[in-house]
Formats: structure tokens, sequence, C-alpha cells
């Protein structure tokens, strides 16, 4: 890294900043509560489309993905095409409710639509998901790449503490402090400079490496032909000639068959992209109808990208290094291969211009997760409970609340480094929290007929299921260990157990969702209780309803035509790398 690689990313920190503080300044011209948690309801969908792949762009989609794509090649990109579908639900059915009962959080959703204990549960989910899904993971990421980056030892002290948990403190504090200072609009506008940083960033580490490895002829001969570099080493497998292909077969070391990816995405996706707080409070302060089915749709136009610019770059690297590109030999462990791309395939400039796209990958994610954290604390929990609080107070909260979820990210953010690679430890907590989410979420929009009752029994029941899955897998380590020093019947069943269920943990989330419906069902249809009269807004009478509506315009300013595109466009891109 040079002297000019150095003042690219100081010159990003300060930018991005500045621009933070100047949108709290620029806030505080408009109504309190609904401009520092919504923005004022002003968004159009070129913002919310870019806030929405932002928030869901972290350093874990720049390094993991890199990581999952040198060991397994571009299987794990189905994470980002399969939200392309997930994104039309939202556009199509989901958006249009949010926005006809203007409600702030998709708790207060839950609420109106079921009851106050269901609200309460989700809210309670949700503040977890944004501390320890998109904070603490994005936080862990950005920090050891930076280790990597600067050739220090994650472990090596640095006033006091770990080098991983100093630049893990730093990014935090500065992340926290623009969020806390402007509210969602602090959140976007920052959102939007860093999307497009990002997405410079990759594309060029992205074009330097396919011009190295000769092209996709060259790079698909190539992987066809060697061997994997590591070969042998954490469940590599020997042959790299699959490596371009989205589907799978069962016996794929990736753990990612077609079938499991085809039933289990739909269920983390509709949880994340239609759900989740952190992801969709940028539809919810969208200006008005049109604003929040478009801003999805194009939302879900630009991650088509991610499997080019993210994932592509690691199959690439292993490319060049069975060319023999680099002197040496590839990265000794996956964990490196981005650091690894980073240092040795770009040029002076291009390195920092990188780094600080990875640092903002980083922040965004945190500001939205804080930023959505505070609105669900202020008006989910102490607006729940205290409904005279005043709006100037509501922003008092949200700003301490940003504080503490920073504190709190920042202290379990290490958690994620027990797993072969972080996207796949972020993967397995969501297939554990989003079943019964969106089994309630489903029913509630569509079904009528779904109480109050059987919704509060599925979060209930389900989070509970879902939480004992997570600490056996999260210790399955250790549990193993226990079991093999006492009865060898037990240790046998939990090997079974862990092996045939835990492993594959797309279709276990499917087989979650499975028993959420059952719930919502049985309980629904035996308990039955009338649909409250505020209620009867957030339901569709008839799935095809929202299809009938007015289009919002001509061409591409049509919903049903732009989410007719999107279909075909992913269809065709699955047909072409199947």
């Amino acid at each position: 890294m040079s002297g000019l690689d150095w003042g690219i990313i100081v010159a990003y920190l300060v930018g991005v900043v500045g621009l933070g503080v100047a949108a709290g300044f620029l806030r505080r011209r408009g109504g309190e509560g609904s401009h520092y948690f919504l923005a004022g309801n002003t968004l159009t969908w070129p913002v919310i489309g870019l806030a929405m792949f932002a928030a869901n762009i972290s350093t874990v989609h720049l390094v993991s993905l890199a990581q999952t794509a040198y060991q397994y090649g571009l299987v794990y990109g189905n994470f980002e095409w399969m939200a392309g579908f997930t994104l039309i639900l939202l556009s199509l059915f989901f958006a249009p409710l949010y926005l006809r009962s203007r409600v702030p959080t998709l708790p207060d959703y839950l609420e109106r639509r079921f009851n106050r204990p269901c609200r309460d549960v989700l809210a309670i989910v949700s503040l977890f998901s944004a501390i320890v899904i998109h904070i603490g993971v994005a936080l862990y990421t950005a920090s050891w790449v930076l280790c990597g980056i600067l050739e220090i030892s994650p472990s090596a002290p640095i006033f006091g503490l770990d080098a991983l948990m100093v630049f893990i403190v730093a990014l935090g504090v500065l992340t926290g402090i623009y969020t806390m200072l402007g509210g969602l609009l602090a959140v976007v506008w920052t959102e939007s400079l860093q999307t497009v940083l990002l997405l410079v960033g990759a594309v060029a580490i992205t074009i330097v490496g396919y011009v190295k490895v000769g092209g996709w002829s060259a790079l698909s001969t190539t992987l066809a032909t060697y061997p994997h570099p590591l070969a042998g080493q954490e469940g590599i497998p020997q042959s790299t000639g699959n490596f371009l292909s989205m589907a799978r077969s069962a016996s794929d070391p990736s753990g990612l068959p077609w079938y499991s990816v085809l039933l289990g995405y739909p269920v983390l996706g509709i949880w994340y992209w239609c759900a989740d707080q952190t992801i969709v409070q940028r539809v919810l302060a969208a200006r008005d109808e049109k604003q929040a089915r478009l801003g999805p749709l194009f939302c879900a136009f630009i991650k088509i990208l991610p499997v080019f610019f993210f994932v592509l770059p690691g199959v690439i690297c292993v490319a060049l290094v069975q060319q023999g590109y680099f002197e040496g030999g590839g990265p000794a462990r996956t964990a490196d291969t981005y650091t690894f791309m980073l240092t040795r395939m770009l040029p002076t400039g291009l390195k920092g211009l990188v780094a600080a796209a990875m640092l903002a990958a980083a922040m965004q994610t945190c500001s939205a997760a804080l930023n959505s954290s505070a609105t669900l604390f202020a008006y989910d929990i102490v607006k729940r409970w205290r409904p005279a609080t005043t709006d100037h107070r509501l922003v008092v909260i949200g700003k301490v609340t940003t504080v503490v979820a920073t504190v709190m990210a920042i202290v379990i953010s290490p958690l994620f480094g027990q797993y072969n690679t972080i996207f796949e430890g972020l993967a397995r907590l969501i297939s554990y929290v989003s079943p019964p989410i969106t089994a309630v979420f489903l029913f509630g929009v569509f079904w009528k007929k779904a109480t109050g009752r059987a919704a509060l029994l599925t979060l209930s029941v389900g989070g509970a299921i879902g939480m004992i899955l997570f600490a056996l897998d999260f210790w399955k380590g250790p549990i193993a260990t226990s079991l093999g020093g006492g009865s060898p019947m037990l240790a046998g069943a939990f090997a079974w157990f862990t092996h045939n269920v835990i492993h594959d943990f797309m279709l276990l989330a499917f087989y979650l969702l499975v028993v959420c419906c059952g719930i919502m069902v049985t309980v629904s249809l035996f308990k039955p209780e009338p649909l409250k009269a505020g209620a009867r807004q957030l339901v569709w009478e008839d799935w095809r309803e929202p299809l009938r509506g007015e289009a919002h315009g001509h061409a591409l300013g049509n919903y049903r035509i732009l989410s007719g595109l999107v279909l075909a466009a992913f269809i065709i891109l699955y047909i072409v790398f199947q």
C-alpha cells in the first residue's frame, strides 16, 4: 500500500463521515421523528433501490463470497440471484400493504394485523438480527481484511487489545457517529455514495483479473484442466471443472445442491427482503406506492452484478494460481483470498480504491442496521409502552440506542470466527431465525383466516426450535467430544443428526418452515378469530388483487412490465449458468 492508496482511504473516511454529519444538520429543518427514522417519507425509487442494495451488500460479499468462490466456485452466487425472485414478491405483494398503512416498522405491521405480543416478539428478533447478523458480521469481516492489508496478525497487540478488536472498534465508532447524528437521511445519502464506490472497486478487481486470466474461454479451459491448488484442504474438491455452474448435485462438497437452494432460499429470502426491518425500512420511507414498488425492482436488477463482481473474482483467482501467475502460489488459506487478490493484482491507487470500497461495504451495512435498531427500539419498545413519548424524546432515545447497539455489535462480532467461511456462518444463522417469521408474514399477507393466537405460537415455538438447532450447530464440536467420552450410542446419534440434518442448513430451513406453516394453519382453523376491522387493509382478499391495481406509468415505469423483465432476466441467467 503506497502513500496514494492511504490517501484515498483517509479521504473516503473523512468524506463519508462529513456527508453523514451534513445530513444530520439538514434533517433538523424537517420534522423530528419521521425525518430522523424515515427520512420524512421522501425517498424515490432510485434511492430506495441503491439503499436496499447497499444495506444488503457488506464486506461479507467482498470478502466471503470471494472466499467461497475460491473454495467451491460460483455456487454461493445463488444467494444473490435468488434474491431477485423475492424482491419481486416485495414489490408486488408486500410493499403496497406496508405503504397502505404507513407503518414505521414491521413489528408495528404485525400488531395491526395480529396482536401486540406478536409485535414484541418480532421487535426483539429484529433487534437481534440487526446487531448480530448485519453489524457484527460486517465489522468482523472488514477488520479481518484490514489486518491482511496491513500484514498484521489479528492477534497482534495494539493499545493492549488484539489488532482485530482495535479495527472493529474504530470502524464501529466512525459509523456510529454519523448514523447517530443524521438518522436515516444520513444513512441513505452515504449508502448511495458508498454503493457507487463499492461497485467501482469491485469492477476494478474483476476486470484486472479477467484480463490477466485471458478471458472467459481461457478461464473455463484452465478450470477444467488443472486440479485445485488447495485440493484436499478445508473440504476443497480435487476438480474445478464445475466451478462455473450454479446448479450442483447432492454429492457436491459445497453442501448446496440445487434442490436445497430451490426449497431453502425462499425461506431465508422472504424474511430478509420482505420482513427484515433493516432492509425494508427504505421501502417504508418511500414517497408513495409507485416508488415503493419500483425501488425493490431496481434493486433486483442491481443484484445481477454481485455474481460477476464479488463471486467471479474468487474463481478467477483459482485459475490464475493454476496458470502459475503468482510467484510462490496462491493464498495459503481460502480466508485470505480477497486480501491476496487486493495486494497482488492491483496497481498503486487501485489498491486504495478497493480498500476504501471494502470499508464502504462495512460501514454502509452497519449504518443501515444501526438506524433500523434505533427505529425498532424507539417505536416498538419505548413508544409501545409509553405512547405519550414525544418525537423529540424518541430521537434522543434513538441516538442512545445507536450508541448501545454499536457497543453490543463490537462485543459480539468475533462470534463468526469459528465457521469455515463467514458467509456460511451468516447463512446458517439466518436459516434458524427466518422460518417462523416467513411463515407468519406469508399467512398474514395472503390468508384472512390466519389468527393472532396462531401467529404468536408460531413465532414462539418456531423461534425456540431455531435457537435449539443453532446451539447444537454452534457447539457441535464440544457436544460431540462430551458425548464421545460418555455414551457411544448418543455420540453416534448426534453424529448422524449433525451430518444428515444440520449439515444441509438450507433444507433444514425449509423443514422448519413446514413445521411453522403447520402450526399457523392448525391453530387458525381449530381456534378461529374474527379479522380485526383495522386489519382488513393489511391482507389481500385475493392474491391477484395487487396485480390488478394501477400500474403507475408506462414501459419501465409500469411495475408489472418491470417485474416481468426482472423475472425473465434471472431465468435466462440460470439457464446459461446451470
